[in-house]
């Protein structure tokens, strides 16, 4: 398997590898690649779109000799997955997996206590304004409520099925891979994550995943990004006190970790948080065995 990290730091590339190999052990080699250009860190949208045509680039690289057997995407905003599944699998826009089962989920505003994107009193974005959705943790800022309507999903839940076509290779991204978890039998979930100009393309990778009627919003850690990935030991306090919010105030049951490069901080919150954690590495190293097993098997494919 190659792991593609679409930021340019090569500390993270190997940090990144390191869980990959750990949760896949010998049975799947792993190797990691850097893009060849952008920033060290993807915290905005325009970084995020700079990194997909890179993200390509790495992953065709990758293929061309013929011995790569899965490609991993491990940005939490899957930059360049769609054009590189297309380009790799013949999938196109289609997803890795498909929700299958009805379990009684509901779209309805306020199911099982599930608010999706509505706002809540006290929801702060970055900039200090009310933003649907969003909560910041670790500061003492308060104001005014922003309110809104449950955006609903499909009404489809339950566990993920994944599928590849019949020729290609299986392409996942750690931002998919760990929401359809996190989501998989209706599970009401959170995200917590440290970058805040990332949160509406967050919402809209939930909407399109067909999750908004089980997500219960996103927690935001104080300070920022770059500071907090400079401090290991304040990344996980901040961490997990955005964590502990999403299960305690927002009635999340699962909490999905934000970022490819808050991998090992999401591997140290399952020994310090009771709510589910869900680490986007090896939600994605779990979907490519699924996937690979699929294959080897003759199992289920997209439809």
């Amino acid at each position: 398997m190659v792991l593609i990290n679409p930021n340019s730091s090569t500390a993270t590339t190997a940090m990144m590898t390191a869980i990959a190999r750990r949760t896949l052990g010998p049975a799947l080699p792993v190797r990691g690649v850097t893009v060849a250009r952008g920033p060290r860190m993807l915290t905005d949208p325009e970084a995020l779109r700079a990194a997909a045509p890179e993200v390509l680039a790495a992953g065709l690289r990758a293929t061309a000799g013929g011995d790569c057997a899965a490609l991993l995407v491990a940005a939490f905003g899957d930059p360049g997955l769609t054009a590189l599944r297309a380009a790799t699998t013949g999938a196109g826009a289609s997803g890795v997996y498909e929700l299958a089962g009805a379990s009684g989920a509901s779209g309805a505003s306020g199911a099982s206590g599930v608010h999706g994107l509505a706002g809540a009193s006290g929801v702060y974005g970055a900039t200090g304004t009310p933003a649907s959705g969003i909560r910041e943790v670790g500061t003492s800022a308060s104001g005014t409520s922003a309110s809104g309507t449950s955006t609903s999903g499909t009404s489809t839940s339950g566990t993920p099925t994944s599928g590849t076509p019949t020729s290609g290779i299986p392409v996942v991204g750690i931002g998919e891979a760990a929401l359809l978890e996190a989501a998989a039998g209706g599970t009401p979930f959170g995200i917590a994550t440290t970058t805040p100009l990332l949160a509406d393309a967050i919402h809209a990778r939930v909407n399109a995943l067909g999750l908004a009627d089980r997500y219960t919003g996103l927690r935001l850690t104080a300070g920022a990004p770059e500071r907090l990935s400079a401090e290991p030991e304040l990344l996980l306090d901040r961490l997990e006190r955005a964590v502990r919010a999403c299960a305690e105030r927002d009635g999340a049951r699962a909490v999905v970790i934000g970022g490819g490069p808050l991998g090992e901080a999401a591997e140290a919150l399952h020994a310090r948080c009771a709510v589910r954690v869900v680490a986007p590495i090896p939600a994605a190293c779990r979907a490519i065995t699924r996937l690979l097993t699929d294959r080897r098997t003759g199992g289920p494919a997209v439809r």
